[in-house]
């Protein structure tokens, strides 16, 4: 195998940010569908609802080169019930559109925050 094979290699499993991107993933529908699929599946944590526990939950993940989501994670939680109701959503989610550089598709990282409100 000479050097370039193996640079291509290496790179195969880089995480991007979105500045590098030509196209950054997306959800079917778009990022509004998204949020309409967030709020169809949040079951609002009842010791949430009882402590009036309300605000974000900021996550992260990984959207993949076959658009699915991993290494999902609560960067900013709120309370331990609203962060894995949180978790609980994200890992449903239905695959995305990947990110694309050069035509290919590539691994990107996405941050999101996800509104716990009793409104």
């Amino acid at each position: 195998m000479c050097l370039n094979q193996a640079k291509a290699q290496d790179n195969s499993n880089k995480i991007y940010d979105f500045t590098s991107l030509e196209k950054v993933p997306d959800y079917l529908g778009g990022i509004k569908k998204f949020y309409e699929f967030l709020g169809r599946e949040i079951k609002y944590p009842e010791v949430a609802k009882k402590n009036s526990s309300e605000g974000k939950v900021f996550a992260s993940f990984v959207v993949e080169k076959n658009g699915a989501l991993t290494d999902i994670q609560i960067t900013k939680g709120l309370t331990k019930e609203t962060d894995d109701e949180a978790l609980r959503v994200l890992n449903k989610s239905p695959r995305w559109n990947p990110g694309l550089l050069d035509g290919k598709p590539v691994r990107v990282k996405y941050n999101i925050n996800i509104n716990f409100s009793m409104k």
